[in-house]
């Protein structure tokens, strides 16, 4: 035969889908699971839409996820995620992708990973890129991770049962802590452009807050309009790979990858109109981004993403902290993106060490799309 089929299901977590795999029907060496899931995602296409693969074409729609007995006497499974570049044969092995996550739990119950009782379900996974512990709650009904809910998440069609992620102590997931550089703001050097204010972030994953106005814009602008501007483009990825260097992910701009750091256009409360054409009350957020990832304007906004944001909007003397608004629940910030709103809950503290999060929470759906097997090259 010139293909061979590997088990896997085809699910969307949150507001990305991904091919999530049993660890036992991957080869045991990563090496030799890169050309495996370049191949079921459809990566490399020059025409950036993945047709001869799962992947959508955004970074969003180009994942896998990997799920296996645990190797954390705290955790019920591991969960290892690669993040599969569109255009590219590169595959990021070192962050973790927040909305995916909330199917790893019902993943975890429906193949029989964790065995589960009726009614609310805690699976405590452990997630290996970062190192970290996520407890995910959601409800099961037969034996089974429950689908259905009347619960709504913006950027997703219908409804959903509510799943709670707890993330734990999710500073330092690549770098050395919660603020790598140890300053709650940066100034840095860009080529071509000069000087720019940062704050630097590692909370669920690496990344970089820079104030909208700074380079030209509102932080209201679509993902689209923002594309379209290629300089615009080129200056955030040179700002997001000295930031990189800044937060030690690598020697050199060039040595940055394209996952981490992520960059994120921050403004405060705004009346923008989001992709479903609605336009957003200000009192109905405390702040407003616009995060890049995988060198794309993310269409909603990376679930790790808007945990940084809700931390950093929590320390004061950062660029977050200083845009957002107050709202009447500090430990709870409503993030506005260009699809909607959601609420990540953080719990910051100033220690005499210096800022810590003990924790992050935030709540999603997810649903199984199929399952069976996949289609590799034999």
């Amino acid at each position: 035969m010139s293909q061979r089929f590997i088990p896997a299901a085809f699910i969307r977590g949150g507001s990305s889908k991904g091919v999530f795999f049993q660890a036992r029907d991957l080869p045991g060496d990563r090496a030799a699971i890169d050309p495996i899931l370049l191949a079921v995602l459809g990566s490399p296409d020059p025409y950036g839409r993945q047709l001869d693969g799962m992947g959508g074409g955004i970074s969003s729609l180009s994942k896998a996820v990997v799920i296996g007995p645990p190797t954390h006497p705290q955790a019920d499974v591991d969960y290892t995620f690669a993040q599969v570049a569109v255009d590219r044969p590169i595959i990021d092995w070192k962050g973790n992708c927040g909305n995916l996550s909330a199917a790893v739990g019902p993943f975890a119950v429906d193949e029989g990973l964790v065995r589960a009782v009726d009614g609310e379900a805690l699976v405590r996974i452990h997630q290996v890129n970062t190192r970290k512990i996520i407890h995910a709650r959601f409800p099961v009904r037969d034996g089974r991770a429950e689908v259905r809910g009347d619960f709504a998440i913006a950027g997703v069609a219908g409804t959903g049962a509510r799943i709670r992620l707890d993330f734990l102590a999710p500073g330092g997931t690549q770098t050395s802590g919660l603020l790598p550089t140890g300053r709650v703001a940066d100034v840095l050097e860009v080529a071509g452009f000069g000087s720019i204010r940062a704050t630097l972030i590692d909370a669920g994953n690496p990344a970089a807050f820079i104030d909208a106005r700074d380079v030209g814009l509102t932080g209201g602008e679509s993902p689209e309009e923002i594309e379209a501007r290629g300089e615009l483009m080129a200056l955030l990825d040179r700002i997001r790979r000295v930031a990189g260097v800044a937060m030690g992910l690598a020697d050199a701009p060039e040595g940055v990858g394209l996952a981490a750091p992520r960059i994120a256009l921050v403004a405060g409360p705004l009346a923008a109109r989001t992709l479903d054409g609605a336009v957003l009350d200000p009192l109905s957020h405390e702040v407003t981004v616009r995060m890049l990832s995988m060198e794309r304007p993310h269409r909603a906004v990376p679930m790790t993403g808007a945990m940084g944001l809700a931390v950093a909007c929590r320390v004061e003397g950062s660029i977050p902290h200083g845009l957002a608004g107050r709202g009447e629940r500090p430990e709870e910030i409503r993030v506005a993106h260009p699809s909607g709103m959601l609420t990540v809950g953080a719990e910051v503290e100033r220690r005499p060490e210096g800022w810590h999060v003990e924790s992050a929470v935030v709540f999603r759906t997810q649903r199984r799309l199929m399952q069976g097997a996949v289609a590799v090259p034999a």
